[in-house]
């Protein structure tokens, strides 16, 4: 509709000129330029002209500013959403998950977690600030009063400087009948009543004009700051959002690399055993018997055992066992441990770590001794 309002305007405006034209060709006295011949008046509908466009444009632009923050909050929002199921997850495997080496990868994920919620806390105050002071501001401008008043006085200016190119067309008319007819009384009350209206439209068109251009001109500084400031609220509402986000970044990294170098800094972990300590080496063997320690020895009965896996000796009680070496075992206790000869040594060590044999090869046996 713009499109076709100012494409009918400009043929009014060719149409207009081929009859000023004729009309002095054939001797108008009193054509059209008249008008316009005012210099302050046609510098005011050039300016009205150059305001209407900016004020277009400046709408235009505005939108799309609303539109572009309008489409980065929905994704954002969606952004938002999938951020806090990732911490949702790291939280629950550092609550719920322990590793036998540590819990090193459980505190990484807890803090992991802890970090990325205050980011998406920070992307959400991102996003709300750039639709209250960015989208908001700017949507009540493109549809609010001002402008549209303004654009409607232009409107209004422009049909009416119209109405007075085809009023002065029609005076120039009546005055070319004047000249052929002379003397005629009626057309010259028609002509006085033509050049009457003609200029009380041109005096009315110069205060529509004037309150045009005030208006236009309001509005199109305002659009201007008003665009200029919300631009600058855009920024600093992301540049604030990156600034915080790289200072969680920063401190989750200070956190993770000095948990690694810990770790690799640390000597191996030792495993603790969840056994009890074998009994007395010299108790179990009537040094010093007591009841109490006489309980703990469950079977007296020698048998040749095997040994499934390593065990290192953590006292001078305890025996030293390689996956494969053959035992002779002398006592299983009921807490666990059983006491045996290996290689020539004694000492006690871990039941569940030895097979009984039934059949044994001499020159296995031998070993043992």
């Amino acid at each position: 509709m713009e499109a076709i309002r100012k494409q009918a305007s400009k043929l009014r405006e060719q149409v207009a000129r081929q009859q000023q034209a004729v009309m002095k060709q054939f001797g108008g006295g009193y054509g059209a330029d008249g008008v316009f011949a005012d210099e302050a008046e046609a510098q005011q509908h050039s300016k009205l002209e150059k305001l209407y466009i900016s004020t277009r444009a400046a709408k235009h632009f505005q939108r799309d500013i609303v539109r572009g923050v309008e489409g980065y909050i929905v994704t954002g929002s969606k952004q938002v959403e999938i951020g806090n199921k990732l911490c949702e997850d790291g939280k629950k495997y550092g609550t719920e998950n322990t590793c036998t080496s540590g819990s090193t990868l459980s505190k990484a994920a807890l803090s992991f977690a802890k970090a990325r919620s205050m980011m998406e806390k920070e992307r959400g105050n991102l996003l709300k600030a750039l639709g209250t002071q960015v989208a908001e501001p700017l949507r009540a401008m493109v549809m609010g009063a001002p402008l549209e008043d303004a654009r409607h006085l232009a409107q209004r200016y422009d049909r009416m400087r119209q109405e007075a190119e085809a009023q002065a067309i029609e005076v120039s008319k009546r005055q070319m009948k004047l000249r052929e007819a002379s003397g005629n009384s009626d057309m010259v009350a028609r002509l006085e009543a033509a050049e009457s209206k003609l200029q009380e439209l041109k005096s009315n068109m110069g205060v529509l004009g004037k309150e045009a251009v005030a208006a236009m001109t309001a509005v199109e500084a305002q659009q201007q700051r008003l665009t200029l400031q919300r631009l600058i609220a855009l920024v600093e509402s992301e540049r604030n959002y990156h600034q915080k986000v790289l200072q969680i970044l920063d401190q989750l990294e200070r956190e993770m690399v000095s948990e690694r170098q810990r770790i690799e800094g640390a000597p191996p972990p030792v495993i603790e055993s969840s056994m009890p300590p074998p009994p007395a080496y010299e108790e179990v063997n009537g040094i010093f018997m007591r009841n109490t320690v006489a309980e703990l020895v469950e079977t007296v009965e020698y048998f040749l055992a095997q040994a499934i896996q390593s065990y290192r000796a953590e006292s001078d009680t305890e025996l030293n066992l390689s996956a494969g070496d053959y035992i002779v075992v002398r006592k299983v206790s009921n807490n666990g441990w059983a006491e045996g000869e290996c290689r020539g040594k004694a000492g006690w060590f871990p039941y569940d770590y030895i097979e009984k044999r039934e059949r044994v090869l001499a020159s296995k046996v031998a070993q043992v001794f």
